[in-house]
């Protein structure tokens, strides 16, 4: 099967989440990496680029270079990922977009609601993928949660209990550090520290699994280290359209704890718990059963889990193989355009603008309720009321 091209904006070198995108875009055999637009400094990107085998004509100096450059060549790129500071991401995605670029942006996708709606509209208006990397919904496992959920396996769900924290922005003297500061400074994290951060990833999990979306919330956000604007500890409690009770904590102080991801769902007849640290197991109990740990790579495991798994089982699967699942699906996707045809169920599973945009209008509804002592408010986006 040929590959198909992709490029990168941003996530050059010493960048945290560019190396896990180069790994997974290229993990499976789907994409070849063939343009790039990596760092803000013009020369350290091109020289950075080509030295990871891109062709001196493809190294961009910036982002606005990449798209005319890409623009008008017959082999231009098919997918580009928008791995840029936060603020930027909304004009470069709305950019390639408008160009006819399928687009796969980190996450946040926007720092409004506002702009969030637009990049769905102009999704839509151009029939073109934008994705958002919330790729903690691509581990195998949490497919199977999602699987044993939407056939029944827990009944009606009543509660998700959900936590994205860790203690690595603890230290009082952090203002120093520029990789800690800008996600405290408004001007580059926008209106959320923690939550925009971490959170969001949190509760985008918990909708994924769950089937559901947000609908109100409470939230209470502190900071807790001197001179941040914005929070390093939030917790947010939420219903969904289908009444479930929601409970999120996020915190950037915990510490003791590493990277601090797990959730559990409990239904009328069966819960279910899952920890990234640990992303091979689901711990399943069924109502008036005992616990069943369910193993990655085991016979009898969904599809939808069976699909995203190379490893046999026992052997952990981890974060770059989680973002390698979403260009798995990416890669479905634009290939059945490509070929006129409908993409397989299983990959239309990859989170979308759509997902992108009611986890900013949550992030924004629970700043906003925070501010008013945990008042609660609609989380939908407009859009969608």
């Amino acid at each position: 099967m040929q590959r198909l091209s992709w490029g990168m904006v941003g996530g050059g070198e010493g960048s945290q989440i560019g190396p896990a995108h180069r790994m997974g875009a290229q993990a499976d055999g789907n994409f070849s990496f063939v343009a790039g637009a990596l760092d803000a400094d013009p020369d350290k990107g091109c020289a950075y680029a080509q030295s990871l085998g891109i062709a001196p004509d493809r190294a961009y100096g910036d982002w606005r270079e990449m798209l005319e450059g890409e623009r008008g060549r017959p082999d231009r790129v098919d997918l580009v990922t928008v791995a840029t500071p936060n603020a930027t991401h909304f004009e470069i995605t709305k950019a390639f977009l408008w160009a006819g670029f399928n687009v796969l942006c980190e996450k946040p996708m926007t720092m409004t609601v506002e702009e969030g709606e637009e990049i769905v509209r102009v999704a839509a208006e151009v029939g073109q993928t934008c994705a958002v990397n919330y790729c903690y919904s691509a581990y195998p496992m949490v497919r199977h949660m999602r699987a044993m959920v939407a056939s029944g396996d827990l009944g009606a769900l009543r509660c998700v209990v959900v936590n994205f924290s860790h203690g690595h922005h603890a230290a009082g003297d952090d203002a120093d550090n520029p990789r800690v500061r800008w996600r405290y400074d408004p001007a580059q994290a926008g209106v959320s520290g923690q939550l925009a951060d971490c959170g969001i990833h949190a509760l985008h999990l918990a909708t994924f699994i769950a089937g559901d979306e947000v609908e109100t919330l409470s939230a209470d956000f502190a900071s807790t280290v001197s001179g941040r604007a914005l929070e390093d500890d939030a917790m947010v409690n939420f219903r969904t359209t289908r009444g479930t009770v929601g409970r999120l904590w996020s915190s950037a102080i915990a510490l003791g704890r590493q990277h601090g991801l797990d959730i559990q769902i409990f239904g009328e007849t069966g819960g279910l718990r899952w920890a990234s640290e640990h992303p091979g197991q689901v711990y399943y109990h069924p109502l008036g059963g005992r616990v069943q740990i369910i193993e990655k790579g085991e016979a009898g495991i969904s599809s939808e889990a069976a699909r995203l798994s190379r490893v046999p089982i026992a052997h952990p699967e981890g974060f770059p193989l989680a973002v390698a699942n979403i260009y798995v699906d990416l890669a479905e996707v634009i290939r059945a355009r490509k070929d006129r045809r409908t993409p397989a169920a299983a990959s239309l599973a990859v989170p979308r603008a759509e997902d992108g945009l009611r986890s900013m209008a949550a992030v924004h509804a629970a700043v906003a309720s925070a501010k008013a002592n945990g008042a609660w408010m609609d989380a939908r986006p407009p859009m969608f009321r």
